[in-house]
């Protein structure tokens, strides 16, 4: 698997066709994100411990999105399996990134990290490396849903008065690139004291992300109070596509229905 997308990529960079390309790295025990410039390069990219996919994860679309705006007219490649390539759609809407500067190189990722994320598409359209596996349905949502209004409303309280507000969720990411952040005004978020306003400082990226998520599960791993928040953006996905039949990023060019003004549009 590793070895196919070593070859896909060296091919790009031999051929000039991008000028990086952004993967990972294992360098003194750590894997983590890197510009790969020359094909001789990449001998130390990596996939993460025993080359499974999924074993490192990492928010390259946000590296992208750095680089763009650098060297706005250069082509890079980016490693993207499923949620990597929804959030390229999407950021491609947002006009954060140009597509026709953008090559994806695509890892399906296997089963078991289908299966833990619940993820309704957990592989790319540009395959290169990795299988086709199944969608798996949102069984943790399902349960969550079946509860009582009460204790889901207990649930949530207790769960939202464990964070830190360490920003960690916003600083992970690949779909925040705002200037000014929301969770930073103080007309909604007061600031400096803990525990964060509940249900207001959550709630709000909610609703900001509604659009926007694209179910990358980051922001999970990124928690260091174990918030289920990617169990609370999965509630907004499917009201989203219940109400609008709108899922962020799984068709590319799909506008939102929240950008969209007016009963005529």
């Amino acid at each position: 698997m590793m070895e196919t997308i070593k070859e896909r990529v060296a091919q790009l960079l031999s051929e000039k066709k991008i000028a990086g390309f952004v993967g990972l790295i294992e360098k003194n025990g750590h894997v983590a994100p890197h510009l790969f410039r020359d094909p001789d390069d990449l001998t130390g990219f990596s996939l993460g411990d025993r080359e499974k996919a999924g074993d490192a994860r990492y928010p390259l679309n946000r590296v992208l999105v750095t680089l763009a705006r650098a060297y706005p007219d250069e082509v890079f490649g980016v490693l993207v399996r499923g949620c990597d390539e929804r959030g390229l759609f999407g950021l491609f809407r947002l006009n954060q990134l140009e597509e026709d500067k953008v090559t994806a190189v695509g890892l399906g990722c296997p089963p078991d990290l289908a299966k833990a994320c619940e993820c309704r598409k957990p592989f790319p359209e540009v395959l290169v490396a990795g299988g086709e596996t199944s969608a798996i349905e949102p069984a943790k949502l399902d349960e969550m849903e079946g509860m009582d209004l009460d204790k889901r409303f207990d649930f949530w309280t207790a769960q939202f008065g464990k964070c830190i507000k360490c920003y960690g969720c916003r600083d992970v990411c690949p779909m925040c690139f705002c200037k000014e952040c929301s969770l930073e005004c103080e007309d909604l978020v007061s600031k400096g004291d803990l525990p964060v306003d509940i249900p207001v400082f959550h709630l709000t990226r909610a609703m900001h992300m509604a659009d926007r998520c694209v179910d990358c599960g980051l922001c999970d791993e990124a928690c260091p109070s174990d918030i289920p928040l990617r169990l609370l953006y999965k509630k907004t996905a499917r009201i989203m596509n219940a109400e609008f039949g709108f899922t962020s990023g799984l068709k590319k060019g799909e506008k939102s229905p929240l950008s969209i003004m007016g009963p005529d549009n």
